[in-house]
């Protein structure tokens, strides 16, 4: 997912914009953009896949004036997209994933709407996003009638002379916050941007609102929708752990599925580590739970190298994979770990970059252990997880069944023979000592959100209705 920002202050805003925009950055890799109103609309988009967001936009932000902006960064497209519409001109930046793109491309198309911007082949999402907010009667009704019409999800900031329309997507798998300032006001994807630059949460944007921040205050446009599903794995990887979703802090509930973890195991180990540095919390709950020292066997050099999770080239990823993590011999060797890990995706980093490293460093166990249940589907909503075939899981069934199987029930529940073989399938090819999966139970409960709030669908397949 793409992580957004924008504030409205009595002053320029570029600076403010250009240090909440950056509070993004684990958000996305590809791309970060600005823009400002002042006098005029300024906008900047710029490469980030080998830079800090805040090295490439500070000299930017230096000649940026105006007292309303929004920035992204983008996991995917550049953004934000200027366009000169019939509702004035304005610039659009989105997060989401549109599993329709294809099909509404076509269908404006045929009504004669044509795009200028590509993505790697195909329109930009966030120019796709904008052309059908442009088919409403104002901007409010494009953006709801833009909701009805994708599959999938899509949160925007919309920047205007009227303001900031700030929109969250229909049934909230992303979030959006409003902070204050004083006057000023701001509106972010991660909570987490807010303290250092003095804004305080002042409002969770429930499912499919919308409101305009102006200088006057916020005004709602369009209220929150019953049905709410926010994607858990915010909670579980994707965030970052000073925020917070619908109030729930990422910090506390990573440690809660730590806990989780560490009660209902038994293996025998010296030490506990969690892989950086999304892992770190989950096994500090172990820890806490189950009396082992937490140590750091494994370090992240973090001033060179992201997430090697977000990049969308699988070369790139193993790259920073490879190079981030580096091992404590004088901890690791001759004892027995307990490595905990958010999540287990295709499994070939933690196999081929982490684990080995630890083999090779002398442990003489590694139990791992990951705080998300078995992936069995790739998000259709937030780009949390790729493609069916890469998923270890289904790798994992493959192989047991010698083919790929549609129904997958019975590998679904923990107890049953068949998912026992798959997690120890996936332990061997691992090369792990041990391995165990969070149950789903567990990993709501410490969420501590009702289960039909969440978005369960990478681990069940169930897709809840519009």
């Amino acid at each position: 997912m793409s992580g957004i920002f924008g504030v409205v202050s009595e002053k320029n805003c570029a600076e403010t914009l250009l240090y909440g925009t950056d509070y993004h950055s684990h958000l996305g890799t590809q791309f970060g953009g600005m823009a400002v109103l002042g006098e005029k609309f300024q906008r900047q988009i710029h490469n980030i896949s080998q830079d800090q967001f805040k090295s490439k936009f500070y000299e930017d932000a230096k000649q940026m004036r105006g007292n309303q902006g929004i920035g992204v960064i983008s996991d995917f497209d550049e953004q934000p997209i200027y366009l000169n519409s019939r509702f004035g001109p304005f610039c659009l930046a989105s997060s989401g994933l549109v599993e329709n793109k294809m099909e509404l491309q076509k269908r404006l198309f045929e009504k004669g709407v044509s795009f200028s911007e590509v993505a790697q082949g195909g329109v930009n999402t966030s120019e796709l996003i904008a052309k059908l907010v442009c088919l409403g009667d104002n901007i409010v009704d494009g953006i709801e009638k833009m909701f009805d019409m994708i599959e999938g999800s899509c949160s925007l900031l919309l920047l205007n002379r009227d303001g900031i329309y700030a929109a969250r997507d229909r049934l909230g798998y992303t979030p959006l916050t409003v902070g204050k300032r004083g006057p000023d006001l701001a509106v972010a994807t991660e909570s987490c941007a807010f303290p250092n630059l003095g804004f305080k949460p002042e409002k969770h944007l429930g499912p499919g609102e919308i409101v305009l921040l102006r200088e006057s205050g916020m005004k709602s446009q369009s209220p929150k929708r019953n049905r709410r599903q926010i994607c858990t794995f915010l909670w579980i990887y994707t965030g970052f752990p000073a925020s917070s979703y619908e109030g729930v802090n990422v910090e506390s509930v990573r440690e809660s599925c730590g806990r989780a973890l560490a009660k209902k195991d038994a293996a025998e180990v010296d030490l506990v580590a969690g892989v950086p540095d999304s892992g770190i919390a989950h096994a500090i709950g172990y820890a806490m739970e189950s009396k082992k020292p937490y140590r750091r066997p494994l370090v992240k050099y973090t001033p060179g190298y992201g997430r090697s999770y977000t990049p969308p080239q699988q070369e790139t990823r193993d790259l920073v994979a490879t190079m981030k993590l580096i091992a404590v011999e004088s901890i690791i060797k001759g004892n027995r770990l307990a490595l905990c890990e958010d999540s287990i995706v295709r499994g070939t980093q933690l196999k081929n970059f982490t684990i080995k490293k630890l083999w090779e460093a002398g442990a003489r166990e590694i139990h791992i252990r990951s705080a998300s249940p078995p992936l069995m589907f790739p998000c259709r909503y937030c780009l949390s997880t790729r493609s069916l075939n890469e998923l270890a899981c289904r790798k994992a069934i493959r192989a047991i069944e010698g083919k790929d199987l549609e129904d997958i029930r019975e590998y679904l529940d923990p107890r049953s023979e068949k998912y026992q073989k798959m997690v120890e399938w996936i332990r061997r090819d691992l090369e792990a000592t041990t391995l165990r999966y969070q149950e789903i139970d567990d990993m709501v409960a410490a969420v501590g959100l009702p289960r039909e709030d969440l978005c369960l669908y990478c681990w069940t397949g169930d897709c809840p209705e519009k």
